[in-house]
């Protein structure tokens, strides 16, 4: 059983971690009583811990937002990574968080063991970011979102189409998906009764969020929604080409946003792709140095074909 201290610490590190705990499970992960659960919570409270707690069948526990922000408590894993995160934000697509993640990070680094300071230096000298020059993203618009994600609470917003239509939407937010140049939104759009991917950076929360809803089931995991709806679904032709090559050899040789990949066998791979160009397929494809076939649209099979012998004639 843990001493009162590390006990506290403990039970401040599950409450941190996740939003709603049951008296039972807190007393179970403890290896502690209800009771000393319920002592515990008031020793927090005395040290201006804003726990709050519900009776009845769906009651429990709950660290809200306080008047000032308390100390976290972050493993070693966590503090590695949010230390480089801070440093790759400050060059970021987040608008507006550069200087604000510098000081935040000053603040980690002083505490941070030898240790930690040297496994973050050794993997921030080791990257080059490459920034791609895509649009930025407020940082309370992703904070709002992501808040909206976790709670299950609806989420309206403005958005504005890539033709500038302008339409507000009202939905039930899934994921946030980070392609390395663009923030997406995965959500269920209510009016429209389907699943939906929305561009950050063309979103304007409507604050406060809505109410609470019951998560549905995703079609997919989130990442493989995303790169579908922005990789091949607003465009005319839509194909399928069989890669002659293992899926993680033709996954590093494409973009998350141009294509996606997915596992026939060991040797073998699709990949759907899409374009308003037949010729862009055909180019995108042939230039990854691997031998495919087309299966889907026919007409690009065709392409294909014209292309190589236009090719073949020119040399």
């Amino acid at each position: 059983m843990l001493e009162t201290s590390a006990r506290l610490l403990r039970l401040l590190s599950l409450l941190q971690a996740h939003r709603d705990w049951t008296g039972a499970e807190l007393a179970r992960r403890l290896e502690v009583s209800d009771r000393t659960v319920r002592r515990d919570m008031e020793k927090l409270r005395g040290l201006g811990y804003p726990v709050t707690a519900a009776v009845g069948v769906s009651g429990g526990y709950r660290l809200e937002a306080g008047a000032a922000m308390p100390p976290l408590l972050l493993d070693d894993e966590e503090a590695v990574a949010v230390a480089v995160g801070l440093r790759t934000a400050a060059g970021g697509s987040v608008a507006g968080i550069a200087e604000t993640s510098v000081l935040a990070l000053a603040k980690l680094e002083q505490l941070l063991p030898a240790r930690l300071r040297h496994r973050i230096n050794l993997i921030q000298t080791a990257m080059e970011p490459l920034y791609a020059g895509g649009p930025t993203v407020d940082a309370d618009t992703l904070t709002t979102i992501a808040a909206a994600c976790r709670d299950h609470q609806r989420l309206r917003f403005d958005y504005r189409a890539h033709d500038g239509t302008e339409t507000v939407r009202t939905s039930e937010p899934h994921r946030l998906v980070h392609t390395g140049r663009r923030w997406y939104l995965m959500a269920y759009d209510v009016d429209r009764q389907d699943w939906r991917t929305f561009r950050v950076d063309r979103l304007r929360p409507r604050v406060p969020t809505g109410p609470r809803f019951v998560p549905r089931d995703s079609p997919q995991d989130a990442a493989s929604y995303v790169s579908h709806a922005v990789a091949a679904a607003p465009y005319r032709y839509q194909a399928r080409i069989l890669m002659r090559a293992p899926l993680d050899v033709v996954a590093d040789r494409s973009s998350p946003t141009a294509g996606r990949v997915e596992r026939v066998d060991e040797h073998s791979c699709i990949l759907h792709v899409g374009s308003r160009s037949l010729d862009e397929i055909a180019l995108y494809v042939a230039l990854k140095g691997i031998d495919f076939q087309v299966l889907d649209p026919p007409e690009l099979v065709n392409h294909v074909r014209s292309l190589a012998e236009r090719l073949s004639r020119a040399t």
